[in-house]
């Protein structure tokens, strides 16, 4: 089965901060994450998981929010805009929390989540689901 989202916006920081200034494109890098990111590389970069165990392998090299959360916030009263959350990647029409193991998410004309290329803002996101029974993704 096939899904089609979209790019919102996306977002880069060479420093360790909350916010990531919007750009207007980010180019992904296969088996690193986000040029230019404080958090690019095969082991993991988020500092209290780095003191904890330095050499486990990255698995947040890219940080995907959906847009729809920002529309609840703001409905509660929080003005919040892409990239100010810390993500690489606002989304709007995929329910990112409830993508199964093995989901493979194809972001602009280039870049599939194993592989790199660049990412803008208003490219098309195609969501393929894996065969079989639905398993949760774990929490990284």
């Amino acid at each position: 089965m096939t899904a089609r989202g979209e790019v919102v916006a996306v977002a880069r920081s060479a420093g360790h901060t909350f916010s990531k200034p919007v750009h207007p494109s980010i180019r992904l890098v296969a088996g690193l994450g986000v040029e230019g990111d404080a958090h690019i590389g095969a082991t993991v970069k988020h500092r209290s998981r780095v003191k904890r165990a330095p050499l486990e392998p990255n698995l947040r090299q890219v940080h995907l929010l959906h847009d729809e959360l920002h529309d609840e916030l703001r409905t509660r009263g929080f003005d919040v805009h892409p990239g100010e959350m810390g993500e690489n990647v606002t989304t709007r029409g995929i329910d990112l929390l409830g993508l199964p193991v093995g989901t493979r998410l194809r972001l602009g004309p280039e870049a599939i989540v194993i592989a790199g290329g660049e990412v803008r803002a208003g490219g098309a996101i195609d969501v393929e689901l894996p065969a079989g029974a639905h398993q949760p993704l774990p929490v990284v």
